[in-house]
């Protein structure tokens, strides 16, 4: 991953963490300037775009030309009502397990190096942020995405958005069971490294009892 890609996904996750706190922004406001939150960040204009760019697609911030930046939610799942929230998971969850594991197939046979290197990097901050007890729903999402752009197919990427829907709710549902969070560390790690010595069945059959651990741990959790 180059330093700019890093340090865009730094900014995001820092520009996530101000609208989370609720204290400055809240759902409908418009961001300040481009010129001026650049400068607050400490970073330039070109990386505030891409920070916010990685932010309209998960759905936090939404850009209306001529008008600017506005925040559309100020957390990752704005319901804390966990049956309202799992609705639907199931299903979501099964088309997961349709498609994601074939992307991780192409993902072993396709990826170049610096791919790769962009799909561990996610899949260690995952497993920081669940070590920290921290949300992850970013770096989950980023993991997910740099195994789907690594399968070189332009049609992939038409998918992304519900498979970010299906993760953002599913982390809301998840974290209560310690026991899937420690499925999930030892499934990214299986990915990660069957993706590294490029074995695409062994990819493949680690994304689906990754997501197969997710679908189960849903059916227990209490609605």
């Amino acid at each position: 991953m180059s330093k700019s890609e890093r340090l865009a996904d730094s900014t995001a996750s820092r520009l996530m963490e101000i609208i989370e706190e609720g204290e400055r922004f809240s759902v409908g406001d418009k961001l300040p300037n481009e010129i001026d939150l650049a400068n607050e960040l400490g970073v330039s204009r070109s990386t505030l775009r891409e920070a916010i760019k990685v932010l309209t697609t998960n759905g936090i911030l939404e850009i209306r030309r001529g008008k600017g930046t506005f925040v559309t939610s100020n957390t990752i799942i704005e319901s804390g009502n966990l049956s309202d929230i799992a609705s639907g998971l199931d299903d979501l969850f099964e088309m997961r397990l349709m498609f994601e594991p074939d992307c991780a197939y192409l993902a072993a046979q396709r990826a170049t190096d610096e791919e790769i290197e962009i799909i561990c990097y996610y899949g260690e901050e995952i497993e920081k942020k669940i070590l920290s007890g921290e949300d992850r729903t970013f770096e989950e999402q980023k993991f997910h995405e740099s195994i789907a752009n690594a399968t070189h197919n332009s049609f992939v990427k038409q998918f992304m958005p519900i498979i970010f829907n299906a993760i953002r709710k599913g982390v809301v549902v998840m974290t209560k069971d310690k026991d899937i969070s420690q499925d999930n560390l030892s499934d990214d790690r299986l990915i990660m490294e069957f993706i590294k010595k490029r074995n695409a069945d062994g990819a493949r059959t680690a994304m689906r009892l990754h997501i197969i651990h997710a679908l189960d741990s849903l059916k227990k959790s209490p609605k």
